[in-house]
């Protein structure tokens, strides 16, 4: 699952520093541990990733990756970050930084990141703009 944090015009990001897709930008999240709700994982994998508590909000939407030796059902839902704080990279993120949501073109962003962000309100019409 991800998490769509958005304020001020600016998406909170994260930098993948394992495979797939090392280098590249995307949303922070994760995996649903065993005996774990999808809310708790949520906070806590943006806690991990950013060092920031943040508050799961309604489901934004959900996307399917599928590859030779993976299905993933990726589920991403809107969440308020509770501080003005900075975040700060740990766990599997080697970055993590609000990006102004103009410049999000301009960045290496996971496959798919960029339609979904379209389809689903973040961005319109690839512009800037929340829904």
């Amino acid at each position: 699952m991800g998490a769509v944090a958005v304020r001020d015009g600016f998406l909170l990001l994260v930098q993948r520093a394992t495979e797939p897709s090392i280098g590249r930008w995307t949303l922070p999240g994760g995996r649903v541990e065993a005996g774990e709700s999808i809310i708790a994982a949520l906070v806590r994998e943006v806690r991990e990733e950013t060092g920031l508590d943040a508050v799961c909000g309604a489901l934004r939407g959900w996307v399917e990756r599928v590859g030779i030796e993976y299905h993933f059902v990726i589920l991403d839902f809107d969440v308020t970050v509770l501080t003005d704080d900075d975040p700060v990279a740990a766990s599997d993120a080697s970055a993590a930084e609000w990006v102004p949501l103009d410049a999000l073109r301009s960045r290496d962003l996971v496959d798919g990141l960029l339609d979904f962000l379209v389809e689903h309100g973040v961005l319109e019409d690839g512009r800037p703009g929340f829904s």
